[in-house]
């Protein structure tokens, strides 16, 4: 905050706030989202932005990544202050996929891809973790605090699930938090209450080297996606360490809640606002079908469902 204004000035500042009040008092919701759950601050900002506030979906997106690195990193910061616990093998293996999977994304792929058709795809993949975590919380499971069998092909997994990650994230602004996320807890069942830090902190890194990459490499971070980064800063830089915190204090079954009903909403809005063409149908299906064989596969495995006996007695 004292950076923001000291470089601003008192005068400019207010400017800011006062002119684009409907991008501050978005944020002021989408940074304790983005802060508190591994759905970001997109399921909020994206469908105001572009449907209420009629910006470009790349816009929208370059927004994203922006104001996430500011945002994020705050959060990031609160939740290794506070001391809560995250998996940090998974973010350091992950952040190097992601890295990868950025810049092949924003490089290659989001030139080719329509918005529409790649914000649909992102809302159906979405979609089936939501059906997954309502069938999983009702089924009882036992859940870990760590991931117990660490080698090669668990460093593996979690480079691959960077790499996806950062591509989704280079597309829409946010996606590296949520496929960590599903990981996580569907696959190596690790507690909402870490795997929800942890992926903040993997989104935190990502929109960095993603936010880096736009005003360097490619040279994208130009007006008027500035002034929207500057009017929501000293938003994000409180409400995104304040939703870490809260979350921090829920239960478990309550984030997997938060979380399908962020995505309800999420896929909802989508529906409303992006025209159902022939080509975002079926790509769309075919996402819902890929993914929701994988979060299926993930949730049925007994690979990690059981911790090792020697860990057990200690």
């Amino acid at each position: 905050l004292t950076f923001w204004l000291t470089i601003l000035g008192v005068q400019q500042a207010i400017f800011y706030l006062t002119t684009l009040w409907e991008i501050a008092l978005t944020m002021v919701f989408g940074s304790m989202v983005a802060g508190g759950t591994s759905v970001g601050g997109g399921a909020v900002a994206f469908p105001v932005f572009t449907k209420l506030l009629e910006i470009p979906p790349p816009e929208a997106k370059m927004f994203s990544l922006a104001i996430q690195s500011v945002g994020m990193t705050a959060a990031s910061l609160a939740i290794c202050l506070t001391g809560i616990k995250v998996e940090w093998r998974a973010i350091f293996w992950a952040s190097l996929g992601g890295i990868v999977g950025i810049f092949l994304g924003l490089d290659f792929v989001a030139p080719v891809l329509p918005p529409d058709v790649i914000k649909m795809c992102f809302t159906t993949m979405l979609a089936s973790l939501a059906v997954t975590l309502l069938i999983d919380t009702k089924n009882e499971r036992q859940y870990h605090s760590t991931i117990y069998y660490w080698g090669f092909r668990e460093q593996g997994i979690f480079l691959c699930t960077g790499l996806l990650g950062g591509l989704m994230s280079s597309l829409v602004g946010s996606g590296i938090d949520i496929i960590a996320f599903s990981v996580m807890v569907l696959l190596f069942r690790i507690n909402e209450k870490i795997s929800t830090p942890t992926s903040v902190i993997l989104m935190a890194l990502n929109s960095l080297v993603g936010f880096g990459l736009q005003v360097f490499v490619f040279n994208n971070f130009q007006q008027p996606v500035i002034s929207y980064w500057l009017a929501a800063i000293p938003v994000v830089v409180v409400g995104a360490p304040l939703g870490a915190m809260l979350c921090s204090l829920l239960r478990r079954q309550t984030i997997a809640n938060i979380v399908i009903g962020l995505i309800a909403i999420e896929a909802i809005t989508s529906l409303i606002a992006i025209p159902l063409r022939p080509v975002v149908i079926y790509l769309s299906l075919i996402t819902l079908i890929l993914f929701s064989a994988l979060n299926y596969w993930m949730c049925s495995t007994k690979t990690y469902a059981v911790q090792p006996v020697s860990v057990k007695n200690n």
